[in-house]
C-alpha cells in the first residue's frame, strides 16, 4: 500500500474510534484519539469536523446513546455547536428525543439546545416526544413555548402521537390546545392516524375534543379504514362521533362493501341499518350484501385470468381465510400510517406483512409500489406494478404504477404505453392523461429526437 494511502486508512480508522468512542461513553480514549488527529492545531474545530456520512459528529451519536459526560466534555470545555445539524437536518437534541433519551434531552436544553429546530421534514424534538410518548420530555418542551401544533410534512405532534397509539401523549397535547383538526398536505388527520393505528384510547380522547369524523385522505374515510380493519370498537366509536356510512371511497365503494369484501359480517351486520340500499345488490339483506361481494370477486377473478390468457392450467390464487384477511387489513392500515408518516421503509415492511397474508389483495402491491418509488427503487417498485396489474388488469392505477416505474427508469415509450392504457380504462383521469403527455415529452428530449411512438 503506497504512503498516503496508508496514512489516509489510518485517519479513517481514527475518525471511527473517535465516534464509537461517543457512542460507548468512553470519555478518555475519545479524549486521546482527539488530540491525535488534532495535532496541537485547533482541538475545538478538529472536533467539529469530524463526522460521518451522513455528517453526524460526536454530539449526535452521544445524545442518542444518551452519553451525558460526553455532552459535557463537548458543550462545556470544547464549547461545540448544541444545534448542530447532521445531514437530515437533524439536531443532538432530535436525536436525544428520538431514543426517548430523557435527561439527556434535558442536559441540552439546560446548556443551549433550541427545541425549535425542525429537521428537514419538519419535525421538531416534540413531534419525537410525542411519538414516543415520553410525557416528562413533551412537558418540558411544552414548558419552553414551542408550538403544540408545529408543523411537519407528517403531520403536527398531535397526529405522531395518536398514529402511534400514545394516549397519554394526545391527552396532554390536547390539554394544551392541540388542534384535534389539524392535518397535513394529504389531508392525514390525528383521527385517521388513531384508526389506522387500531387505537381506541386515542380515537376516543379526539373524539370528545371535537375531531371530525368524516375526513377524507389517501383515498378513504376512516370508517373505511376501520371496516377494512374490522374493529367493532372503532366503528362505533366513529359511527358515534357521526361518521357517514354512506361516504365514498376512492373505489366508489361505502364502508359496507369494504366489510363485505373482507367478509367480515359482524361489520356488515352494524353497518347494514345505516346504509342506503346499493342499486348493485338485489337481495338488500346482510347475507345478500356478502353474497354480492362474494360474487363480484370471484367474477374479478375470472375475467383477470381471461384477460391474462389463462385457461386454467395455472395455479389458480390460494384461498385467503378471514382470519388472514383481517390480519392483512391490520398490517395495511399499520403501512398506510406509516408512509403517511412519510416512514417509507416501515410502510414496505408493513406491506410485505399483509402481502404474506393475503396475496390476493392487488392494492398491497400498488401501495407497496409507490413506497419504493418514494426510495427511488424503480426496479422493485416496477416488480410490484406488474403483479398489481395481474391481479386486476383493468385498475387505471395499476397502469399508472407501472408507468411511473416505468419512467423513473427512463424507458419512456414504454411509460407513455402504460400511462396510455390506464387512459383508456379511465379517459377522465387528468392524472393519466397528463402523465402520458409528460412520458411522450420526457422521451423526446432524451433521445433528443421523437424517438416515443407511444399509442394513439
Amino acid at each position: 500500500m503506497a504512503p498516503d494511502a496508508s496514512t489516509a486508512l489510518a485517519a479513517r480508522e481514527k475518525v471511527q474510534q473517535f465516534l464509537n468512542a461517543a457512542i460507548t461513553g468512553n470519555l478518555e480514549f475519545l479524549k486521546k484519539v482527539a488530540k491525535e488527529l488534532d495535532e496541537g492545531k485547533d482541538l475545538t474545530k478538529t472536533v467539529e469536523s469530524i463526522k460521518d456520512a451522513n455528517k453526524r459528529g460526536a454530539l449526535h451519536f452521544a445524545a442518542r446513546e444518551g452519553q451525558i459526560e460526553i455532552c459535557r466534555y463537548l458543550l462545556e470545555e470544547l464549547k461545540l455547536n448544541a444545534d448542530a445539524k447532521d445531514e437530515a437536518g437533524d439536531t443532538p437534541l432530535v436525536h436525544a428525543a428520538r431514543q426517548g433519551q430523557i435527561e439527556t434531552a434535558k442536559y441540552l436544553l439546560e446548556h443551549g439546545a433550541d427545541p425549535n429546530i425542525a429537521s428537514e421534514l419538519g419535525a421538531t424534538a416534540l413531534h419525537h416526544a410525542a411519538g414516543t410518548g415520553e410525557i416528562e420530555l413533551l412537558k418540558e418542551l411544552l414548558s419552553r413555548g414551542v408550538p403544540v401544533d408545529s408543523e411537519s410534512e407528517s403531520g403536527t405532534p398531535l397526529i405522531w402521537a395518536a398514529g402511534h397509539d400514545q394516549k397519554d401523549a394526545v391527552e396532554v397535547l390536547l390539554q394544551h390546545n392541540a388542534n384535534p383538526n389539524a392535518g397535513t398536505e394529504d389531508d392525514i388527520t390525528p383521527l385517521l392516524s388513531a384508526v389506522a393505528a387500531g387505537s381506541l384510547p386515542c380515537l376516543e380522547l379526539l373524539v370528545k375534543a371535537g375531531a371530525k369524523a368524516n375526513v377524507f385522505a389517501g383515498g378513504a374515510t376512516p370508517l373505511h379504514i376501520a371496516a377494512d380493519i374490522g374493529n367493532l370498537e372503532l366503528i362505533n366509536c366513529l359511527l358515534k362521533a357521526g361518521a357517514d356510512p354512506n361516504q365514498k371511497d376512492e373505489e366508489g365503494n361505502k364502508p359496507i362493501e369494504v366489510a363485505a369484501a373482507r367478509d367480515n359480517r359482524k361489520v356488515v351486520e352494524i353497518l347494514f341499518p345505516l346504509t342506503t340500499k346499493l342499486e348493485s345488490v338485489s337481495d338488500w339483506t346482510v347475507d345478500g350484501v356478502l353474497a354480492h361481494m362474494k360474487t363480484n370477486k370471484e367474477q374479478e377473478e375470472n375475467a383477470n385470468k381471461l384477460k391474462s390468457g389463462e385457461t386454467g392450467t395455472k395455479k389458480d390464487l390460494p384461498e385467503v381465510s378471514p382470519e388472514a384477511k383481517a390480519k392483512a387489513a391490520e398490517a395495511k392500515a399499520r403501512g398506510q400510517e406509516a408512509f403517511h408518516r412519510k416512514d417509507f421503509q416501515m410502510a414496505i415492511d408493513a406491506y410485505t406483512q399483509a402481502i404474506d397474508f393475503d396475496p390476493t389483495d392487488h392494492t398491497l402491491y400498488s401501495n407497496r409500489s409507490l413506497c419504493w418509488l418514494r426510495l427511488g427503487q424503480a426496479e422493485h417498485a416496477l416488480s410490484d406494478a406488474k403483479t398489481c396489474r395481474e391481479l386486476k388488469p383493468d385498475w387505471p392505477k395499476a397502469c399508472f404504477r407501472e408507468g411511473a416505474a416505468l419512467r423513473l427508469l427512463e424507458r419512456f415509450e414504454e411509460a407513455a404505453n402504460a400511462f396510455y392504457e390506464g387512459v383508456l380504462l379511465s379517459p377522465e383521469s387528468k392524472e393519466l392523461v397528463d402523465a402520458f403527455r409528460e412520458a411522450v415529452d420526457a422521451g423526446r428530449k432524451f433521445h433528443g429526437k421523437d424517438e416515443v411512438k407511444a399509442r394513439s
